[in-house]
């Protein structure tokens, strides 16, 4: 029986999932580890006690992406000798990675501690908020394997970097420094590499003050409105807000604020 792919640990209302195969940098196209991710977060999601999910990576890599070792037609990977079957795995596969993601309600950070390539890069695009450790670097690198991005890279850069750059690193596949990706806005901020962890939780922390109903309806509106039209979003927005207005967690927020408190939120 094989080890679980993940490290999950659960700190109050944090949850960090980790990425555990660093002895081949973390790779996400087996099929044990995107049923691990799959549910993993799909639990977390359902508790609505997690008010925060950290996803890093095990050693001195996030991910690596895809495992080029499998990629052969008889390596047992998602590539078959027949194409149909090839575009089954990748259904059945990695695919399932950025729709399950695109339908979590729970705010994910990516801590991201170093190379995030290929697939790697598109997993830190499909969580929320992106942290960067000095040592990462980030590729688009699908071109120089002769591949296109089959994870949805195609669809999440460019909605968090923008067409231009998003294409650049798409067509040449080089990689960016740190530096460089905050400077694009694919991070939102790099920290030292001995403080990822720390400032991840912090962030987290913060998100989890807040009450858990209002924090994940806000993440639904704008998951949506990366598809949606303005006016759909007002409607979506205007029945939202009739279900907020009647938390316990709202009206604690007025009172603490009347009284000049701090707000204990429950949930409710």
């Amino acid at each position: 029986m094989h080890a679980s792919p993940l490290i999950v640990q659960r700190e109050g209302s944090v949850l960090t999932v980790t990425l555990d195969r660093p002895e081949k940098r973390n790779p996400i196209s087996d099929p044990d580890m995107v049923e691990a991710l799959v549910a993993a977060m799909q639990d977390a999601d359902a508790d609505l006690g997690v008010r925060a999910v950290i996803l890093t990576g095990a050693g001195r890599a996030f991910s690596s992406g895809g495992d080029v070792a499998k990629m052969r037609a008889d390596a047992g990977g998602m590539r078959a000798h027949l194409p149909a079957q090839t575009r089954r795995n990748y259904r059945s596969g990695i695919q399932r990675l950025p729709l399950v993601f695109q339908a979590l309600e729970v705010p994910v950070i990516a801590a991201v501690n170093g190379p995030a390539i290929g697939a790697g890069c598109d997993l830190a695009c499909m969580c929320d908020v992106r942290i960067a450790a000095e040592s990462a670097r980030f590729a688009e690198s699908f071109v120089k394997l002769g591949l296109i991005p089959g994870d949805g890279g195609a669809w999440l850069l460019p909605r968090i970097i923008g067409f231009s750059r998003a294409t650049e690193l798409a067509l040449t596949g080089e990689q960016i420094d740190a530096a460089t990706a905050l400077e694009y806005g694919l991070v939102s901020r790099v920290v030292p590499d001995a403080q990822l962890m720390d400032a991840a939780r912090a962030l987290a922390m913060k998100i989890a003050a807040n009450p858990p109903h209002a924090v994940r309806m806000t993440k639904r509106l704008l998951r949506e409105a990366q598809v949606s039209t303005l006016p759909n979003i007002l409607e979506l927005s205007a029945a939202m807000q009739g279900l907020a207005h009647q938390t316990a967690d709202h009206d604690e927020a007025i009172a603490a604020f009347v009284e000049k408190r701090a707000p204990a939120f429950r949930g409710d």
